[in-house]
């Protein structure tokens, strides 16, 4: 069997970068970890063939190379996807999908034409899959709602990967979070009781990038990397030696709630294992929308206090904002930045609220008849997929300068400064040396920043007191100016995207009064 799998184009977003990726010389963020997981997982008399489009696109011979295309997909990838699967049904080929947006939305996979839908986790579906296809099978429909146990998990083919193409590669500690927010669908997707790999199975993931020339940023991609809080620091225990006999070869990365506050030692085994940023889903300042939505673990303590103390304690925060809560009063996009502010959050991913397929909010709004039809769960251009409990225009004027403040470059400086200095400048000894699209980067961060904006001499200023008071943290910090780039730019697109969404709204309604008047 030839097999050509593919990861489809990524439309810019927050996650993007595209901007920054640009400067440095990068085509993408992180490499599709399911896919490169699912092809260690398929029968080693197989010919594979990888393909990510927003690497380099597959190539004609590829198309008439392969007996089968495997198509993995995200929902912000929905458009790319089914112009795939109806590419590869038009050249004959059969097409497997699988993959968060397939396993969400399998009715949208069936109706675009796909033969195989390996939906769920791979490690029960994949051999459902293979075993239909020795029995000739034509077509199939394989899940599971067991969940596989993933010390069983094989190493992801890292060697399929063009390395130099992307900002952070990504692996995987743990599957599954124990918290029940009610807009999130991991819990749906992979279960409330956290399941974790072993730390003799990372060291070997981490072994083999590392002997590959990896040495970069690697972004553990948990949904909740303190899932089990109890797990995660037997782990850290064995990373933080491999670390350091190697002289912290990586730039570690996750996701954690935020009782991560809760605990110190597990925040100090990370530092000292070599993470420098941990992604946060905030969501509001909001109590009254936090005990709404089941966010419970957000309302324990002080907000802003457990930033602080995580900041100052090593570790940099990258934090989730989302507007358009039930029984949200106005004015909330004011009080997200205003927290951002008394934070000191660089990177806020702020979003307008989407209802997800089989979450605990898309069957109560369901029952409720508020869900809307038509509009899709994208990215932060989009609209709400549902009807608010205060006008959407409202909720949508906030957002837009709401996010158009956040990434105004001299605020965004200025936050970005007081989060280094606020923080302990601990980093573990590294002789990984920067690489040339870490001084293009820069080079350019000293141009658009240091000359052609108002923000030159604050960026000189402040880049000279981060060198000689926190040196190092001086990489860290530049890096995070670099991802600003991307902001700056995508604050346009945002804008311009969701007026545009606005002005259809209301000339709907207008037409509406209209034709009720006739």
């Amino acid at each position: 069997m030839n097999v050509l799998l593919i990861w489809p184009v990524l439309p810019n977003s927050f996650w993007s970068y595209q901007e920054t990726l640009d400067i440095a010389g990068i085509s993408s963020t992180n490499p599709p970890l399911g896919l490169i997981t699912i092809a260690a997982m398929l029968p080693e008399n197989w010919q594979i063939r990888f393909s990510d489009r927003n690497v380099q696109s597959e190539s004609q011979d590829d198309w008439q190379w392969c007996d089968m295309v495997i198509i993995s997909a995200m929902i912000i990838q929905k458009k790319d996807f089914c112009l795939l699967i109806e590419k590869a049904i038009s050249l004959g080929k059969k097409v497997a999908v699988g993959g968060p947006y397939p396993t969400s939305y399998p009715e949208v996979s069936l109706k675009v034409g796909a033969h195989y839908l390996i939906l769920d986790e791979g490690e029960y579906t994949v051999p459902m899959f293979i075993a239909a296809l020795s029995r000739g099978e034509e077509k199939g429909v394989f899940r599971s709602s067991e969940k596989p146990d993933i010390t069983q998990t094989p190493i992801p083919r890292f060697d399929l990967l063009n390395l130099n193409a992307y900002l952070a590669i990504t692996v995987q500690f743990s599957r599954g979070c124990p918290f029940q927010c009610e807009f999130c669908d991991i819990i749906n997707l992979y279960g409330r009781k956290p399941r974790t790999k072993t730390p003799e199975q990372m060291l070997v993931e981490f072994d083999v990038l590392y002997k590959l020339g990896w040495h970069r940023y690697v972004f553990v991609v948990d949904d909740n990397f303190i899932g089990n809080k109890r797990n995660a620091k037997i782990f850290l225990r064995a990373l933080i030696p491999w670390m350091e006999q190697r002289n912290y070869p990586f730039i570690l990365l996750t996701e954690a709630s935020l009782n991560l506050a809760e605990d110190d030692e597990l925040i100090e085994l990370m530092v000292k294992a070599g993470f420098t940023l941990v992604f946060m889903g905030i969501e509001t300042p909001d109590t009254d929308s936090l005990l709404g939505i089941n966010k419970f673990q957000n309302t324990r303590q002080a907000l802003i206090e457990s930033c602080h103390k995580i900041t100052r304690m090593g570790l940099g925060i990258m934090s989730g904002f989302i507007i358009g809560f039930d029984h949200e009063k106005a004015g909330a996009g004011e009080r997200i930045v205003s927290f951002i502010e008394d934070a000191a959050i660089p990177q806020c991913q702020f979003s307008i609220l989407q209802a997800l397929k089989n979450t605990a909010m898309w069957e109560r709004l369901n029952q409720e008849e508020r869900l809307v039809d038509g509009l899709g769960t994208i990215h932060q251009g989009a609209i709400m997929n549902f009807v608010p409990t205060r006008p959407v225009e409202q909720i949508v004027e906030e957002y837009i300068a709401a996010f158009w403040q956040i990434y105004e470059p001299m605020p965004f400086l200025k936050r970005t400064f007081k989060h280094y200095m606020m923080m302990n400048g601990w980093r573990g000894k590294s002789s990984r040396p920067i690489t040339a699209t870490e001084w293009r980067l820069f080079s350019t961060l000293c141009w658009r920043q240091g000359l052609l904006r108002s923000t030159r001499f604050r960026f000189w200023w402040q880049l000279l007191t981060i060198m000689l008071l926190k040196p190092k943290l001086t990489f860290d910090y530049l890096v995070t100016l670099g991802v600003g780039e991307h902001f700056f730019h995508f604050r346009h697109e945002v804008r311009q995207q969701l007026l545009s969404q606005l002005a259809q709204i209301k000339e709907e309604e207008h037409s509406s009064v209209a034709l009720a008047k006739f």
